[in-house]
Parts: C-alpha cells; structure tokens; sequence
C-alpha cells in the first residue's frame, strides 16, 4: 500500500510491516496504525508514522542505546493485551522531543513504546515508576564527549 508521510513522502509500505494499537496512543485515540521507518540507515532512530494521517509522525529510539540501566515490568494487562509469550517478541521504542541543538534532545521513558513484534500489535505504556520521567537528557555528558573525540580524531 502507498502512504503519505511526513518526512518522507510518499512511500510504499508493506500491509504485514503495520502495527496496531488497539486504542491508539495517549492523546491520538484514533490513530491505531503506525509503521516504524529509518530516520537514515545506520543510525538508532526511527520515525513512528501514522498510516492514516501523514502530519502525524513521532521520532524515536530504542532506549537501551541510549539508558543501558533503563528497565521496567509489565503488568499482565499489558502483556495479555499485546499478546507477549517471551521477551524475544518483545521490542521498545521511546518518544523524542527533539531540540535545537541536536545535543538538547530529551527522552520520554516514562511512556515507553511496547511492541509485540510477531503479532504486530503496539501500546504506549505509561509507568508509575518514579525513576522515570518525559523528558531524560538523550546526550548524557560522556555520549557528548565520545562524539567529539570522535570527530576530533577523523579531522586529524
């Protein structure tokens, strides 16, 4: 099938590459089809468009790349409404809000993507875990460092 997208145009997607998200997200009750598009090869982000409405896209990662202690349980509910029967089904993406500078971007980990990557069914889960909030520095000081030695050390 052809959508409409908001950061890359029209594009051909693939029925069986859509997830479902039964009620939709927090604040999109409607939207309850999204496929999950490279940002640019190589890179951990990702851009969650809308199947229905082209406006509506959300960059996100996985947060493991980024929050290597990040870890949270799912109550039953969850589960048995994705349909979870091991971890291995099991993939997670959260919400940037993304800022100029690139450097000043946030996280939102308290409100996780969920997705059951088998059965192509999805849930944003909001935690009531404490440690956790809607905006978690992407850039932490020593991912900032690493970038700049890097690019120091390609310009030499």
């Amino acid at each position: 099938m052809t959508i409409e997208t908001k950061y890359k145009g029209e594009i051909t997607i693939h029925a069986a590459d859509v997830f479902t998200f039964e009620k939709g997200i927090p604040g999109f009750s409607n939207e309850t089809s999204f496929v999950f598009l490279p940002f640019v090869e190589e890179t951990p982000f990702y851009i969650m468009q809308s199947v229905k409405t082209p406006m509506l896209a959300f960059f996100v990662t996985d947060p493991f790349t980024f929050f290597q202690t990040y870890d949270f349980q799912l109550d039953d509910a969850v589960v048995n409404q994705l349909n979870i029967k091991s971890e291995k089904e099991v993939s997670v993406f959260v919400i940037l809000t993304v800022a100029d500078p690139f450097a000043n971007t946030t996280a939102n980990l308290q409100a996780p993507i969920v997705l059951n990557v088998n059965k192509k069914l999805g849930k944003q889960v909001i935690l009531a875990d404490e440690r956790y909030t809607t905006k978690h520095s992407l850039m932490s000081k020593t991912t900032e460092e690493a970038e700049h030695v890097s690019v120091d050390s390609k310009t030499k």
